[in-house]
């Protein structure tokens, strides 16, 4: 990583990351992290089984590469999808 990130960052760079519609590019522009990067973050932060089930949602997923994506514009976030705070998905 470049920079130290707070861990309210990293909570916020790991949110990111599980939501479908925002993109690594999002990501990198917010937070100037690359995907690999980002990848590396998530291996750390998180559990391994957790890290490999979103590994296997994200890859070759085309809502998170900007350039793959079928639109431009749009919420980055489904309004029924969970939060995630402290690494943890929260129930409402």
């Amino acid at each position: 990583m470049k920079k130290e990130l707070s861990d309210i960052e990293k909570d916020r760079i790991i949110e990111m990351a599980w939501e479908d519609r925002t993109t690594f590019d999002a990501i990198l522009l917010q937070f100037g992290l690359k995907e690999q990067e980002v990848i590396d973050l998530m291996r750390i932060e998180m559990k391994a089984s957790s890290f490999k089930m979103w590994r296997q949602r994200v890859q070759g997923r085309k809502t998170k590469h900007e350039k793959l994506r079928g639109f431009r514009e749009g919420r980055f976030k489904c309004d029924r999808q969970r939060q995630i705070n402290n690494n943890k998905i929260s129930k409402r």
